[in-house]
């Protein structure tokens, strides 16, 4: 049975970029940690939510309607000038791929991988469709786009612009 991640709380710098209450900002990971603080941090991002987004959709796997909380809502001013709101969903890439059962690999490993896989497609599938309906865009981030995010976040261009 998965465990579940230590909550832990952020404190924004900017409490005014957060749509929600600043001081119940509930990270569960370290890479949300810091992707919170790269929103807070970043004055391109003009508004920003963790967990806010609740996403109705079918679980093919349990077969029944369930919710999910995307990662992140931003609002981010881009470079011509306009804003565009991003829906985010953070995750490891081995999460993002299809799994392959592996030599040696355990059977109970294996349909865990696949099981995450199929959950995260559905979540997916209707954050994507939830997204576009609001004129949103959607959008799964790994540690690969994050690591851009990070190394930035150290050493900052003198715009920091998306």
């Amino acid at each position: 049975m998965a465990k579940w991640p230590e909550i832990k709380l952020f404190k924004p710098k900017n409490p005014s970029k957060y749509v929600g209450d600043p001081n119940k900002i509930e990270m569960r990971s370290s890479w949300e940690m810091k992707f919170a603080n790269y929103c807070d941090m970043n004055p391109s991002v003009i508004q920003w939510n963790s967990e806010g987004v609740k996403v109705p959709y079918w679980s093919s796997s349990e077969q029944k309607q369930r919710t999910y909380h995307v990662d992140f809502l931003i609002k981010v001013s881009t470079r011509n000038g306009t804003t565009e709101t991003l829906l985010i969903e953070i995750k490891p890439y081995k999460q993002t791929i299809k799994p392959v059962k592996k030599k040696g690999q355990r059977e109970v490993t294996y349909l865990n991988e696949q099981k995450t896989y199929e959950v995260n497609m559905d979540k997916w599938k209707h954050a994507n469709e939830f997204a576009k309906k609001n004129g949103w865009r959607f959008v799964v981030m790994t540690e690969e786009q994050l690591y851009v995010i990070f190394v930035m976040l150290r050493h900052p261009p003198r715009e920091m612009l998306y």
